[in-house]
């Protein structure tokens, strides 16, 4: 069974080095740019950078060396490891704000660094640095207890600033990064626990769940630091879907009214999404600012008592209550938009049939834009229903 676990432990090492390193590649444009993102990069890059060199494979290569070379190769990652538990504690000192905990971070990641190399020029003539299932530390105990200690104390840190501020922020993307982030530390100070045990007091039975320890904790950071990229994704899919739900409407009033729009319009759906004439982030807000303005234009065309008409018809075709009102105003904006094709003369003012929607009129006075592209998706979903086809007879 023990041998099982370890055996799954070393099989996740590739996968959780390569999930490492593609969020590190991803997140280096934004992160390099964010103060508060930053520290979290560097922790997860020198983690990424430690576990590398403490691939099975790279382990093995280096041992073929010579004992010098595995030497090398053993100090450089214990070094990484002790600039990673430094990282960990600047990013939570980024994170909550504490000017004190920086400080204190970056003395602290200096004064073990230097202690670290110290002892290990103090040591004996020694290979790699180990911690063997039997006999002593290598290069000595004072070693491995300056290093345990380096990760012990910057994860315990972690992972209660971690929890604590994960309960206080509203951003939900934040709060799922530092839990994420805090489950990863907890796993590897789990990591360098038993370690702690095994320098103390000989003790090895946490051994065999080492590997997979360390590398879930690889997983769980590489997913914490994905979580902005994620949420972008998401909600970059969400606006596409916007857009392509609303550009049959958009396009025919901008077609009747072209002057609302921005920029001339794309010569199809699929290029309007593709190659968006305006960023990509704004393009759902200009789709929903320029449907508006022409809906408020069409409306000089709208004749009285069309929109309470316009309700009575869809009612008899089956359409739920709540999406009545948007079936409706899809009805006589195309009534209003061949009124205005065949130049028909419009009404300003009080003359005019259109009373503007509650969800049109709220974000017109500064409410919430979401709510407005909703209504207008339902909208643009009845203009295209064959219930509006039919043109609105006023008596």
């Amino acid at each position: 069974m023990a041998a099982d676990l370890t055996d799954f432990g070393n099989w996740l090492a590739v996968p959780s080095v390569v999930c490492l390193w593609l969020a590190v590649l991803l997140r280096a444009p934004g992160a390099l740019r964010s103060p508060q993102q930053r520290g979290l990069w560097l922790a997860v890059a020198t983690a990424a950078a430690a576990m590398t060199l403490n691939l099975p494979d790279v382990v093995t290569y280096a041992m073929t060396r010579g004992a010098a070379y595995a030497h090398t190769i053993g100090l450089v990652r214990n070094l990484i490891g002790v600039l990673s538990a430094g990282a960990v504690l600047y990013f939570v000192a980024a994170t909550t704000r504490g000017r004190r905990l920086q400080l204190a971070s970056c003395a602290a990641t200096a004064a073990w660094l230097s202690a670290l190399v110290a002892l290990d020029a103090a040591a004996a003539g020694h290979g790699t640095h180990a911690m063997p299932p039997v006999g002593h530390p290598v290069p000595s105990l004072a070693y491995w207890l300056v290093l345990i200690s380096a990760h012990v104390v910057a994860n315990t840190v972690c992972v209660s600033l971690c929890w604590r501020y994960s309960r206080r922020t509203e951003s939900r993307g934040l709060a799922a990064g530092l839990r994420l982030f805090g489950l990863g530390t907890a796993l590897a100070g789990l990591f360098w626990l038993a370690y702690l045990l095994k320098a103390l007091f000989a003790s090895t039975w946490a051994m065999p769940a080492l590997p997979l320890l360390m590398n879930l904790h690889g997983l769980l950071r590489a997913a914490a630091i994905l979580v902005p990229t994620l949420f972008t994704l998401r909600r970059t899919c969400a606006d596409i879907a916007t857009a392509w739900r609303l550009w049959p409407l958009w396009r025919d009033l901008v077609e009747a009214v072209p002057h609302v729009a921005l920029n001339k319009p794309r010569s199809g759906r699929v290029m309007e999404l593709l190659w968006p004439p305006v960023p990509r982030n704004l393009l759902v807000y200009r789709k929903v600012i320029e449907t508006r303005d022409a809906i408020l234009i069409l409306g000089e065309y709208v004749r009285p008592g069309a929109m309470e008409q316009a309700r009575s018809h869809v009612a008899g075709h089956g359409i739920p209550e709540q999406r009545r009102t948007a079936a409706a105003l899809a009805r006589v904006l195309k009534d209003a938009r061949r009124a205005k094709l065949a130049g028909l003369p419009g009404q300003t003012g009080e003359a005019a049939g259109l009373e503007l929607p509650e969800a049109i009129q709220s974000s017109n006075a500064g409410g919430d834009l979401a709510d407005e592209a909703r209504f207008l998706v339902d909208v643009a979903e009845a203009y295209t229903s064959p219930a509006t086809t039919e043109e609105v007879k006023v008596p």
